[in-house]
């Protein structure tokens, strides 16, 4: 049964105006175990769909990799029975709250490889408001090295997500979306959130929340866990092309504009009876 962590008026409507929120001491001494634990258990143990999204003369190394939740107790764990569920809950004012995927992000010490401007949803099969991921670091994360938002930019406009080496439009065809603001040109028109983060803190944000990040220090390993899940409204929308993540067989066993039921995206909120 997931843990129970209510959370106050201020930070929910935070959530609302903002498209992101710190939340402090969310995770005790055993799900961070159990994250690291799992995270370990996960770069040892890529899947097919892990990547390395640095480059080759990169000092350091950073290694994506998704999807990994039901081969890993230790995630699946953390992902049911934390605080999660819950504190995702009142965060999309929610109902219900599905599973969505899992996502691991590590940088090794001296990475450069940056993490541009990008919203995550727009590379997803989902259309829906309420949405949230978490980002959860197992290592404490300076302010030079955390996750950096633009405030408010969720709240409509979907911006034309792009390769992030080379830049290339996979996922819509050009011009119809569009293109993304100068975030770090204009502080004045896009005012930005980030925080130090330590062991037990994680940032929430909206799946349409324009975030990047830089790379970490020569000494700095930065092992990031992420959890998405999905409110009530949310549904299937499937693409032309391969999603990021792909869900193979999707498209054959669910329709266009339902929910996401489906055993891939379990329901972990409210908590089963008994």
């Amino acid at each position: 049964m997931p843990r129970l962590h209510p959370l106050d008026d201020t930070t929910v409507q935070a959530y609302a105006r903002d498209g992101a929120v710190v939340l402090r001491g969310v995770f005790d001494a055993q799900d961070l175990a159990r994250l690291e634990a799992g995270i370990e258990h996960n770069l040892a143990h890529l899947s097919p769909l892990a990547l390395v999204a640095s480059e080759p003369d990169d000092p350091g190394r950073f290694v994506e990799d998704f999807c990994t939740w039901s081969s890993n107790p230790d995630y699946e764990h953390v992902l049911r029975h934390s605080a999660l569920p819950h504190v995702a809950a009142q965060l999309m004012n929610s109902g219900s709250v599905r599973l969505y995927h899992d996502h691991l992000l590590v940088k090794e010490p001296g990475t450069r490889q940056p993490t541009p401007w990008h919203q995550d949803q727009p590379y997803y099969n989902v259309d829906g408001a309420q949405t949230v991921s978490f980002w959860i670091p197992v290592d404490p994360v300076p302010l030079q090295s955390t996750l950096r938002f633009a405030a408010g930019s969720h709240r409509g406009t979907w911006y034309m997500p792009r390769t992030f080496r080379d830049q290339q439009a996979k996922w819509f065809p050009e011009g119809t979306l569009a293109e993304l603001p100068p975030i770090d040109a204009e502080p004045q028109a896009w005012p930005q959130l980030g925080w130090a983060l330590e062991p037990g803190d994680c940032v929430a944000f909206h799946m349409l929340a324009l975030h990047a990040s830089s790379g970490t220090g020569p000494g700095a390993r930065r092992r990031v866990f992420s959890a998405r899940y999905l409110g009530d409204d949310s549904v299937h929308a499937p693409r032309r092309w391969r999603t990021s993540p792909p869900f193979a067989g999707l498209e054959q066993r669910l329709p266009a504009g339902v929910a996401m039921d489906d055993p891939l995206f379990p329901v972990v909120w409210p908590p089963a009876p008994g």
